[in-house]
């Protein structure tokens, strides 16, 4: 089996040996204190003798391929990063057959999926459900609790539609973690976001999907 001295540690010691090791004094001196002062002298947090860099120099200009403490592979399309610190277009871009952008932020009473079956987080919540601006549901004749769908090239989703006006224009939001069989169809909201791998090297993505949304029938 593994071995290593921090098995055979108490909480104590384990506490007592991380202060140590960073520089940070002791156990029985942040008892007696209280507290550590962690923050750097000014001129250190303050860059006014330069950066960790030789020369001092702040670089804008990221080294990709060598930077430290990477994954073993690349991963998305490194290729189109910008050189220098930019804004990169490298979402979905809305079009004549989805017009809309999608975002499935957590809603607010799941902090995560061990939340979204708990009566109280499901009081809270109540349904799936998508935001809409009153203004851009006019036109799809899309009323305030109506049965919509919404889809793209990856599926479709049912769920009922929420007319907000504190959602921007050509954006709907359906706050999410709901399971899947919260969905007429069994088909979650990630039916409709992407899996594209991030670049450089991974990592959580934050998704803008292109989609579509119409009026249906509830069955």
């Amino acid at each position: 089996g593994a071995e290593h001295p921090g098995f055979a540690f108490s909480p104590r010691q384990l506490i007592d040996q991380m202060l140590q090791a960073s520089k940070r004094g002791t156990l029985a001196e942040i008892e007696a204190n209280r507290w550590i002062d962690c923050q750097p002298p000014f001129r250190q947090s303050h860059y006014l003798d330069g950066f960790a860099w030789p020369g001092g120099k702040f670089r804008f200009k990221p080294d990709w391929p060598n930077v430290p403490f990477r994954s073993p592979y690349q991963s998305g399309p490194v290729a189109e990063m910008p050189a220098l610190p930019d804004h990169w277009t490298s979402i979905e871009e809305t079009d004549d057959a989805h017009p809309f952008r999608l975002a499935t932020s957590p809603a607010r009473g799941f902090l995560n999926s061990t939340f979204n079956e708990t009566p109280t987080s499901l009081a809270q919540e109540k349904r799936p459900a998508v935001m809409i601006h009153p203004e851009d549901a006019q036109p799809l004749g899309i009323a305030d609790s109506d049965f919509v769908a919404m889809g793209n090239k990856r599926g479709e989703v049912r769920l009922h539609a929420r007319l907000f006006d504190g959602v921007r224009r050509g954006v709907l939001i359906a706050e999410s973690i709901w399971p899947n069989s919260a969905y007429a169809d069994g088909c979650g909201i990630n039916t409709l976001t992407g899996a594209d791998p991030i670049a450089p090297y991974g990592g959580a993505a934050f998704h803008d999907n292109k989609v579509w949304i119409r009026k249906v029938r509830a069955d």
